[in-house]
């Protein structure tokens, strides 16, 4: 039995919609308090998903869900890195201790073989090193990234102690359907309040990495699969970037609108808040050591997903 924490999620749900469709029997454990149901429809329809309503704040369900489970992916968490649309309270609660308690349920349950964490690029901060390996410093500019970092090293704590497999996945910028945050999603429900204007946090020069999703589920499968003993990091990004700029231009031509772009940035180097890192693009030296390629460029990657958000949206 395989247990997807998040499973309801943006990642999570395409992640048992794979896992379904390779024959695995999932549980998945969510409280849809930023997935949906919905988004886990065609898969519950299989007869392998098994939906456990709550969350990993409560112990007693953590221990019931973990029975008879020898994988787990762990992709629970608040994902806003925004401060101003989400609390330090919320990412240590949320990220931190329901990690600790998801390890502490696989120390007790003792059939844990392999733990798989969806963790982020924001671990390292403002990259000394572009494109950034694994053993970069890890310096977090954002409590979400902090949180993170903390998970991670809970995490290798916990495998090394224990004796299970895990691996964290920092990933970078994931996009596609299902998705409900970040910067696509914010241009087309900004843009459909008023296809006008557009306001873009940033002065529209950060440059960053995005991924499709079926690219980042290739990735995290062929992990899993291949992951050795012990516990590793790998970064799960594209070859290549795009500027914020850009992503306003294809989003409007998507929605078939010329707006106004304005620009608001938050810091005096055109950040769109404090806490953002401007620029991000990850090695992927090491994941490609495992046989995996993206299928898609940043850019294709921006435009897939906006249709798939406007098809959605709209």
């Amino acid at each position: 039995m395989i247990l997807v924490t998040g499973g309801g999620g943006f990642i999570g749900s395409h992640l048992v919609d794979r896992l379904v469709s390779k024959g695995y029997s999932v549980r998945v454990l969510d409280n849809f308090s930023s997935g949906s149901i919905y988004f886990l429809r065609n898969s519950m329809k299989t007869g392998r998903v098994e939906v456990v309503a709550g969350d990993l704040r409560d112990r007693e369900l953590i221990d019931l869900v973990l029975r008879d489970v020898d994988v787990v992916f762990h992709m629970a968490a608040n994902p806003e890195v925004r401060i101003y649309l989400s609390p330090p309270s919320s990412h240590f609660d949320n990220n931190i201790v329901a990690t600790y308690n998801l390890l502490e349920g696989i120390r007790r349950s003792g059939s844990v073989e392999k733990l798989v964490f969806a963790s982020s690029s924001t671990v390292y901060g403002d990259p000394s090193v572009i494109p950034t390996p694994e053993d970069a410093d890890l310096k977090p500019i954002s409590v979400y990234g902090a949180s993170k970092l903390a998970c991670e090293s809970l995490i290798r704590a916990y495998s090394l102690t224990y004796g299970f497999k895990a691996v964290s996945l920092r990933y970078a910028n994931i996009i596609g359907s299902r998705l409900r945050h970040g910067v696509i999603y914010d241009f087309i429900m900004k843009l459909k309040r008023d296809p006008s204007v557009l306001e873009v946090l940033g002065d529209g020069t950060q440059e960053k990495s995005y991924l499709y999703i079926d690219d980042a589920i290739d990735a995290t499968m062929v992990i899993a699969e291949k992951m050795g003993n012990g516990y590793m990091d790998i970064n799960v990004s594209n070859d290549d970037w795009i500027k914020v700029s850009e992503i306003a231009a294809i989003v409007s031509r998507v929605m078939g609108v010329n707006p106004k772009i304005i620009y608001r940035p938050a810091t005096s180097d055109g950040r769109g808040w404090v806490g953002d890192v401007k620029k991000m693009l990850l090695s992927n030296k090491r994941l490609k050591s495992y046989g995996w390629r993206p299928r898609y460029t940043s850019r294709e990657a921006v435009e897939r997903a906006a249709k798939d958000l406007v098809s959605e949206l709209l």
